[in-house]
């Protein structure tokens, strides 16, 4: 834009106009021609610019919805049918926060026929001098059909996965049984055969186990029973039965609670003050999670030790796990929570794994609206965050009380309705 402001500057006044005039015009014919709908809100709410793909997706005239409150013509929904609501409303967070939102599982419902899947990125416009959010541009596109391949493929190794775990497990089986001394008796190189064969079929196994999970934590299938957590406790405990495995490699574990103790006026310390943290999720499902991450801290560090801590604020409860490590290259840090991604290195090689572990974990973690993310830099280890929204401590008790009561517990659609 800097050689239109040039140029504008320079410009006499039919000059400008004229410019002008052919600039809209440039820019209504790019809108018209693309199949990406394009939507450009206000600071007050309603629609300015609607292109002709937004038109058909939303089968609202662009004519009639210029003026329009966008929630109105922009319906969205979830996968189960619920209403966004303004904490997972694209418009309505870009707006608050003055900053780009991105929603890959939306549900737009238009005026008149079926229900589309779109993905879509809203952008704040902000005001260079002022800061101030002026309005958003969202952009979405129709991903139907890319939805329903993914659906296609998801079920296909659901299928495979669940129809090949039996027989691995029995190969698992006899495996196991040839190398019992009590069942059968063999010579030393033929032992290192069976247990050579062995490992890899545990390997096949627990691919073909992630398969499944990640095919069922794609389509929704994933089982999930969630339940209030009190999150401090749960991981202090969970690092307790975990340090072990990395105690054995001669590695340090400590856990850092969320406030530390604090020295009286006699130099003395005072007592330590655990907040609660409460979550809504399942307690299995966490620890999978948490497990996966410890496994992979214990891996891949040699020397030094592995930090656990859970902190928060009034709205959210962050985990974290921080280990001595190598540390992940700047540029594979963007594709670690893919499917089948591994960093590859010397250690990655030599180490097994299936590339799912992380994958599951952020589709776990984003079941109950939390996120996770990792920070890393070579050579000084890494560390993974994990934010869940925090729950009140009424809404806690009242939640243990209705399962107390062996009430059916609430389904979360937003866990802001929790707070």
């Amino acid at each position: 834009m800097d050689w239109l402001k040039r140029a504008v500057s320079k410009a006499s006044k039919g000059e400008l106009t004229s410019m002008l005039q052919t600039e809209q015009l440039k820019s209504n014919i790019i809108l018209s021609a693309i199949e990406t709908g394009v939507v450009v809100i206000d600071e007050r709410q309603t629609i300015q610019l609607l292109n002709a793909a937004a038109a058909k997706m939303t089968g609202w005239n662009a004519d009639e919805a210029t003026g329009v409150d966008y929630k109105l013509v922009f319906r969205l929904v979830d996968e189960k049918n619920q209403p966004y609501d303004q904490t997972k409303d694209p418009f309505a967070l870009a707006l608050a926060q003055g900053q780009s939102t991105r929603d890959n599982a939306a549900i737009l419902v238009p005026r008149a026929g079926d229900s589309l899947p779109i993905n879509i990125i809203v952008s704040p416009l902000v005001d260079e001098h002022s800061q101030h959010t002026m309005g958003v541009v969202g952009v979405f596109s129709d991903v139907a059909e890319q939805r329903r391949e993914e659906r296609q493929r998801a079920e296909f190794i659901s299928t495979a996965s669940h129809e090949m775990r039996t027989p691995v497990a029995a190969i698992e089986g006899y495996l196991a049984l040839a190398m019992n001394d009590k069942v059968a008796s063999i010579d030393l190189k033929a032992r290192d055969y069976l247990e050579k064969a062995h490992s890899s079929t545990q390997h096949l196994g627990k691919l073909f186990q992630d398969l499944l999970t990640s095919a069922k934590a794609e389509d929704g299938r994933l089982s999930n029973h969630p339940a209030v957590v009190e999150f401090n406790s749960f991981t202090q405990q969970l690092s307790d039965d975990l340090r072990f495995s990395a105690e054995k490699k001669g590695l340090q574990v400590e856990y850092i609670s969320g406030i530390s103790s604090h020295a009286d006026a006699t130099g003395g310390s005072s007592k330590v003050v655990q907040p609660f943290y409460y979550v809504y999720v399942d307690p299995d499902r966490l620890r999978e999670v948490i497990t996966n991450l410890f496994d992979n801290a214990v891996k891949y560090t040699e020397t030094g030790k592995i930090s656990l801590g859970v902190t928060g604020n009034e709205q959210v409860v962050q985990f974290f796990i921080r280990d001595t490590g190598p540390g992940i290259p700047a540029a594979d840090l963007p594709h670690l929570f893919q499917k089948f991604y591994r960093v590859d290195n010397s250690a990655t090689r030599t180490i097994g794994g299936t590339g799912l572990g992380l994958f599951i974990c952020r589709k776990i973690v984003e079941i109950y609206s939390g996120r996770i993310w990792v920070e890393s830099t070579p050579g000084q280890g890494t560390t993974f965050y994990i934010n869940l929204p925090r729950i009140s401590n009424q809404k806690a008790s009242e939640l243990q009380a209705i399962a107390a009561s062996s009430t059916k517990l609430p389904d979360i659609s937003s866990p802001a309705s929790l707070l």
